[in-house]
């Protein structure tokens, strides 16, 4: 029978409590008042009996949360030892069968519950004060206006009032300072709210805009749904782990099991999900789907060349994830660390956050998550990072995304390589995507497994080369040390962050479309350039258009990428000869490499310019992302200096299939139909960062861009007649 799902539940068990007093929810907490109960926060599946009582709300339904026995035990420990450590709480969870964090969180419960207490004692203290306080206040009030001058009769100035006139005076300031202290004291408790679970079906407002700007930060600009989230409240925490358990159950089962839950193609070349299996496999969870909502999942493995613990780090820590899958990751934050971990690694570490997710073209909205991610180390030494999400937390926000549990688990291979199966289960609106782009979207290509998997592919090839020391001197070019070659991926890998951030449609910006609503259409962004080392001062216009080609990507991006042919579509070269001074390959396709080419140009103004370039490609997607660059920044570069002052202003492309392509001997070929290609430029148009852009400069961006378009439909079929 299907099991509510744990919100469900909540809500139910809410509702009754919200007939009780203040003294009641407060008592509600105290886990000793829970003896009956058994078990986690998650409810019996219903009876019959149960299933009757929903028509009568006045009845209570059975509520679990810990057995009599584990209440006793953690009562007893609780009076030795009100906060346990690490050690400790493993120890009494392996004795309890209770997950470590399910006893840090009723420990911390319980010492919020035995404060509550004596801020309740002591709350009634100071109103009692305050009271007596405030009567004397009136009371010197009225002595003081009706003070009178001894000699004349009249009004008493400071000066005419006797000693014990002027004493009490003196006295009354000093008490409206104390009664303003007492106050503010106070008010710190009266109104604080009783500790209650939150009602997840009709969560206050959120906070305002200018609440936040301390903890905003890098989310300035973001969508009410990013811009609103804060930290969980000490009531959702047990909330929230007891879901991230459940969450890693799932996706552990969802990464191994087979059929009936994932049903094979008849050519056995992908799988997908059966909905009504995967109902009756987990009744528990975020609940039902709700309406407009599509489902989305999708399973794919890889073996990587980077060791299981690097993998971890990298999605525990939210610089290193976003870095590292900029081209799907456009913000991302984390909110909250519920737990670091255990035994100085990240087994049992869970943090909630936010991120926002994109596809590199300002045609696809972006979709945003908030939160919960727990990373564990199963028995057999398997690494698992699930991601939940929690909008049904604040259910006054409305959300386009929703993330059942997706992940992937991590198996140590020989000589530091590692088996990432990766799992990717959504529930999206995906109406807003424009027609070009649905094909793509609604395979699961533009935001599934496959694209996470290849992009760390090609990531951890990259991280190869880069710690690669065995280079063959005739393949470096000018660079003649590792530490110049290590400087120029870092200001590779930085031009390629600033790419990505400025090319998708994120919340962060403003894209301004110039004509029409077409898919032709350039869109423009302006950017104040402030302070900033790594870009040129001013005012930079960001301008981004994409377009369908009916030419496979590898083609296109072979085309793009070769310099010898540069000259065909890049405006600024001048038709100039365009001569690679050097080269580092970053993965096993030879097109995955930084270059550093030099253009020989016919204007003595553009006489020699370099332009730094990262071209990379996997079965899902490509770039070819470049900047001109100073000659003496270069050479300061090159010999192993700080890359991060070299001033940058990325422009390029990405280009990815518009399908899932055909399947040839079992294997996806992505990309064997057309091109979905965007263009992006970033151009500075005025070096004061004050000034007001002009709609000249806005033409001039604007024709350049379609130009650039036209050279590259032109080129591409007359190479493909």
């Amino acid at each position: 029978m299907f099991q509510p799902n744990m919100f469900e539940n909540l809500h139910h068990h809410l509702v009754d409590m919200r007939h009780t007093n203040s003294e009641n929810n407060l008592d509600m907490l105290r886990d000793d008042d829970h003896d009956s109960k058994s078990g986690t926060d998650i409810m019996e599946a219903p009876s019959g009996n149960d299933q009757d009582s929903n028509q009568h709300p006045n009845k209570k339904k059975r509520y679990h949360r810990h057995t009599q026995h584990q209440i006793q035990e953690m009562e007893a420990f609780f009076k030795e030892c009100p906060h346990p450590d690490d050690k400790q709480r493993k120890e009494l969870g392996r004795r309890l069968s209770l997950e470590p964090l399910q006893i840090k969180f009723w420990f911390q419960n319980k010492r919020t519950q035995m404060k509550a207490q004596h801020e309740r004692y002591d709350n009634t203290q100071l109103k009692s004060e305050n009271e007596k306080l405030r009567a004397e206040n009136i009371r010197f009030k009225e002595a003081l206006s009706n003070a009178a001058c001894p000699n004349c009769g009249g009004p008493a100035a400071v000066g005419e009032m006797s000693f014990d006139e002027q004493h009490l005076r003196i006295e009354n300031a000093r008490l409206r300072e104390e009664i303003d202290r007492i106050s503010g004291i106070a008010a710190k408790y009266v109104g604080k709210p009783t500790l209650t679970y939150p009602d997840v079906s009709s969560h206050g407002p959120p906070r305002s805009l200018n609440s936040q700007q301390g903890m905003a930060g890098e989310m300035f600009g973001a969508s009410d749904l990013l811009r609103s989230m804060v930290g969980p409240t000490e009531t959702e925490k047990p909330i929230i782990v007891e879901l991230a358990v459940t969450a890693m159950e799932e996706l552990i089962r969802m990464a191994q099991v087979g059929e009936p839950l994932w049903i094979p193609t008849s050519d056995n070349s992908h799988e997908t999900l059966s909905e009504d299996e995967y109902l009756r496999s987990f009744p528990r969870g975020i609940g039902p789907k709700p309406m407009g909502l599509k489902s989305e999942a999708s399973r794919e493995s890889k073996v990587v060349i980077m060791n299981h613990r690097t993998l971890v780090e990298i999605l525990m820590d939210v610089n290193q994830w976003s870095n590292v899958f900029c081209g799907i990751v456009s913000r991302a934050m984390t909110l909250e660390v519920l737990s670091t971990g255990v035994a100085g690694n990240y087994n049992g570490a869970m943090q909630v956050m936010t991120a926002e997710y994109q596809v590199p073209s300002p045609l696809v909205p972006t979709r945003e998550n908030y939160f919960v991610r727990y990373c564990k180390q199963q028995d057999d030494g398997t690494w698992v990072v699930v991601d939940v999400s929690l909008d049904n937390l604040r259910s006054s926000l409305i959300s386009r995304c929703r993330r059942r549990p997706s992940g992937c688990m991590i198996q140590e291979l020989p000589n530091g390589y590692s088996k990432v199966t990766w799992v990717e289960h959504v529930e999206v609106d995906d109406g807003p995507v424009h027609d070009i782009y649905k094909v793509l979207v609604s395979s699961g290509l533009a935001f599934g497994a496959k694209r996470w998997v290849a992009t760390l592919e090609r990531q951890c090839e990259r991280f190869a080369s880069a710690m690669a020391s065995n280079i063959p001197a005739g393949d470096v070019g000018v660079i003649t040390t590792p530490e110049g070659r290590k400087s120029m991926m870092k200001l590779a890998e930085r031009m390629v962050l600033s790419f990505c951030s400025g090319v998708g449609a994120s919340t962060a910006h403003t894209w301004t479309a110039l004509s029409g609503s077409g898919p032709d259409d350039v869109r423009v962004m302006t950017r104040k350039s402030m302070d900033d080392p790594g870009r040129p001062p001013g005012i930079v216009l960001s301008a981004a258009t994409s377009f369908w080609l009916p030419i496979p990507p590898k083609q296109v991006f072979e085309f793009l990428r070769d310099e010898n042919s540069r000259s065909e579509w890049d405006i600024l070269s001048n038709c100039g000869l365009v001569q690679e001074m050097a080269h580092i390959a970053n993965g096993r396709d030879p097109g995955n490499c930084v270059s550093l080419l030099r253009v020989n140009s016919a204007n003595s103004s553009q006489s020699n310019m370099l332009i730094l370039q990262e071209s990379s490609s996997d079965p899902t997607g490509s770039y070819v992302i470049y900047a001109p660059v100073d000659i003496a920044s270069m050479n300061v570069v090159l010999s192993g200096g700080d890359p991060d002052y070299v001033a940058l202003l990325p422009s390029g492309f990405a280009i990815l299939p518009d399908g899932p392509g055909q399947y040839e001997g079992g294997v996806l070929e992505v990309g064997t139909g057309g091109s979905l290609i965007t263009v992006a430029f970033q151009i500075l148009v005025d070096s004061v960062p004050t000034a007001k852009i002009s709609l000249g400069s806005v033409a001039t961006v604007n024709t350049l861009i379609k130009c650039t378009v036209e050279r590259i439909k032109c080129a591409v079929a007359s190479n493909n007649p």
